[in-house]
């Protein structure tokens, strides 16, 4: 990937451990309204701004209840958990992605907000029976269909009773089709919430 707003075009943002230096460097962004700066650096997902799926996310989904446990699936630097965390003081929110550097610029960010109640992971740090109120994520579509499913299939069915997962993916990479993977190999009900700007929201309910 060349574009400088999504990863370093020399390697995957879903590496544990990039290779590119780890330059850190502010971002300025505006976060649930609010104007913040963050820290970033090469190797990770979106590191030159908020990614437009994300953005998307963001304007589609319902606000989320001001309490639960939340999950941020894929966190790269933050944007999703960091946004969660100021629109919903009372919730506990975990942020989970294998590269160990978006985990760790995601708690630094998280920190410098006052946002004691958002904590980024690696998915082996996640206990086993965890569930979880709301899940939103800009999944890693491009670690190919066969990761993306073994991902899915992890985590999806984590859904407590009533809870919702809201899942942003770009058309042209396979919304569609994902939407009725879901549906037939995980038998959770999933419909197309919105579609803007190249992309599909979609809302999956628990089995």
């Amino acid at each position: 990937m060349t574009d400088s707003g999504r990863t370093d075009s020399r390697e995957h943002y879903f590496t544990a451990n990039p290779a590119t230096p780890d330059e850190r460097r502010p971002l300025a962004v505006t976060l649930a309204g609010r104007r913040v700066t963050v820290e970033v650096a090469p190797g990770i997902f979106s590191p030159g701004g908020l990614d437009k799926g994300t953005a998307v996310l963001f304007e589609e989904v319902p606000a989320p209840p001001p309490s639960g446990r939340f999950l941020d699936l894929g966190c790269g630097w933050g944007p999703i958990a960091l946004t969660l965390g100021m629109l919903s003081t009372h919730a506990d929110v975990v942020a989970v992605d294998v590269n160990e550097r978006s985990v760790d610029l995601t708690n630094r960010n998280a920190e410098a907000l006052g946002l004691d109640h958002v904590r980024a992971v690696t998915p082996e740090a996640v206990a086993d029976g965890a569930a979880y109120d709301l899940i939103w994520s800009n999944p890693p579509i491009r670690v190919g269909k066969a990761a993306l499913h073994d991902l899915l299939r992890l985590w999806l069915p984590r859904l407590g009773p009533g809870g919702r997962a809201y899942l942003v993916v770009q058309r042209n990479l396979g919304s569609d089709s994902l939407q009725r993977w879901i549906e037939a190999e995980l038998r959770m009900p999933c419909v197309r919430l919105a579609s803007s700007k190249g992309f599909r929201v979609l809302e999956v309910r628990p089995a």
